[in-house]
């Protein structure tokens, strides 16, 4: 992955607006709804639930928002219903994309993410068509100036990471999910600071994108899925070379 760009590092790159917060947190308020709703209000005893507050905070949600937002998960408040629905499909070269949303109104999500794709040269899949060439992994990203290489790979494989590759700008480092937490605590214990840090839906195998032109599309598209309300993540199997990132405008 050395000198090249895919939607984990680019997402980063372009960070959160602040005109974006307001969705951002949104989102993450739904997450902890379906967690509290699905494991309790507890975090110590629901990970999931646990794993959207780390979220929320890094995010800087105020404590008062997270609350909230856990007592409607819990029945405390009332609130909406959320489901998780995920969507599948093909964006531009034929690179495959997971949508993954939680919705009040499957009604108005399948359609509205159905039109993202068509907007951008892609097309909406059946259930299964993607999600086979991904799987569900730990993911922490750390700045390559922050530590050396060889130092790095030494304390995470020794905390129970499966890979670390060098992305440029970061280091990737990948886990089982059920490694995620203790990797987290064994990087914060050496003080490392971490750019990301989520589970997410890793590619097996990536798709080289060859032309700015077509980058800009799938980049277009990925950024319209990570604007709509309803979507949690976007996730693809693109890879942009550095050259070609640099004449994306």
């Amino acid at each position: 992955m050395s000198g090249h760009s895919h939607w984990a590092t680019i997402k980063h790159k372009k960070g959160a607006a602040d005109a974006k917060r307001g969705r951002l947190w949104s989102k993450i308020a739904r997450m902890i709804i379906v967690a509290a709703k699905g494991g309790g209000g507890d975090p110590n005893s629901n990970l999931t639930l646990r794993y959207a507050i780390d979220k929320a905070k890094a995010a800087n949600m105020p404590k008062d928002t997270i609350d909230k937002a856990i007592k409607r998960g819990t029945g405390e408040i009332e609130g909406a219903t959320f489901e998780s629905i995920q969507y599948e499909g093909y964006g531009p070269s034929g690179v495959a994309i997971v949508v993954e949303t939680l919705t009040d109104n499957r009604n108005r999500t399948g359609p509205e993410v159905k039109r993202i794709f068509e907007k951008h040269g892609g097309s909406l899949g059946t259930p299964g068509c993607v999600s086979w060439m991904f799987h569900k992994k730990g993911l922490i990203t750390v700045s390559t100036a922050s530590i050396g290489e060889d130092d790095l790979m030494e304390l995470v494989l020794g905390a129970g990471a499966e890979d670390m590759t060098n992305a440029g700008e970061v280091y990737e480092i990948t886990s089982d999910p059920t490694a995620f937490e203790p990797l987290k605590k064994a990087l914060e214990a050496k003080g490392i600071p971490m750019q990301s840090a989520e589970i997410s839906m890793v590619p097996q195998t990536m798709v080289p994108i060859a032309t700015p032109e077509v980058a800009r599309k799938v980049i277009n598209l990925m950024e319209a899925f990570d604007d709509h309300d309803d979507v949690q993540n976007a996730y693809s199997n693109f890879d942009i070379p550095e050259e070609v990132m640099a004449k994306v405008s």
